[in-house]
């Protein structure tokens, strides 16, 4: 059973349909990538998710049953717009979205002053949010999205406006809410991040799922047999029958490196490691995978 499912969802706005038969499943304790470029249909499903719009065919399965209304307070939203009142006070603002997901005033302020101090933002209580900047801003709205411990989180681009340090803060603190059993759905045109933190992903295209599965077994669907081997002689010995030279790259303090191929899937790395260390004195050996980046491009390109 899945933590959170959506099943054939379909959404059309007028001659434009915004999510067409859309299926993903995200597991529990997880934290699930959810991308694609702009207009492919993510803010769509994660208002769907988050009860903003209803879908026009399709259902959404939550902990194994038909999505009931109550499911909303189990959910913690950070949009990638920002949705703070410029003029309140950062505390007063933090208590009032805290009450809204149904803490009392007491128990809202003994866990905003936990999540403050935790995030170093003690010192903002009295301020006002104008007078912060969009990473600080962020912080607090954090802070007002995991207030109420909600089992599943949906944070849209968490980390815009952030600094390296600031980022690396945040980053930790989503991996902490996976430790203590949470389910996050993570959107992000970063894929950086998403190499770092997520467990698997869904990647929307023009309405569609296009790829989906756990981060690793996607990077390595997309492997190419290609091999970064540096070796001290100016020569690498090849192997037709193992492998093939594919490029000289580059000399590096008296060694050089080179790129070879597999000339089919059927041989191991091994076997492949194997041929070379024969004729060749081998300093470093390195399969080349695509970065989720590249995987992302590539697959969008391809629907063009």
């Amino acid at each position: 059973m899945y933590f959170l499912e959506t099943k054939d969802v379909v959404k059309q706005y007028a001659n434009h349909r915004a999510l067409d038969k859309v299926s993903i499943q995200v597991p529990e304790g997880k934290i699930f990538g959810l991308l694609g470029p702009n207009g492919a249909g993510k803010t769509t499903l994660i208002r769907i998710i988050n009860q903003i719009t209803a879908p026009d065919s399709g259902e959404v399965i939550f902990k194994g049953r038909h999505y009931l209304p109550d499911d909303i307070y189990n959910i913690g939203y950070l949009p990638e717009e920002r949705g703070l009142y410029k003029k309140m006070k950062v505390g007063e603002q933090a208590i009032y979205l805290a009450r809204l997901k149904g803490l009392s005033t007491d128990e809202a302020k003994k866990r905003i002053k936990v999540w403050f101090k935790k995030l170093e933002i003690e010192s903002w209580w009295n301020k006002k949010l104008e007078e912060l900047s969009k990473g600080m801003q962020q912080k607090v709205q954090f802070v007002t999205t995991v207030i109420h411990d909600p089992e599943l989180l949906i944070f849209d681009e968490p980390f815009s406006g952030f600094d390296p340090v600031n980022t690396e803060m945040l980053k930790n603190e989503i991996l902490e809410l996976k430790a203590k059993g949470k389910t996050i759905i993570f959107s992000t045109h970063n894929m950086a991040s998403v190499e770092e933190i997520c467990d698997d992903i869904a990647l929307i295209n023009k309405s569609k799922v296009v790829l989906f599965g756990n981060v690793s077994e996607v990077r390595s669907q997309y492997k190419t047999n290609i091999f970064d081997v540096r070796i001290a002689a100016p020569e690498l010995s090849v192997n037709p029958e193992i492998y093939t030279l594919k490029e000289e790259v580059q000399n590096h303090n008296g060694s050089k490196l080179f790129k070879v191929e597999k000339v089919n899937e059927r041989i191991t790395n091994s076997e492949l490691l194997s041929a070379l260390l024969k004729s060749n004195e081998i300093i470093s050996f390195e399969e080349e995978i695509p970065s989720m980046n590249e995987i992302f491009i590539k697959t969008v390109n391809s629907e063009q």
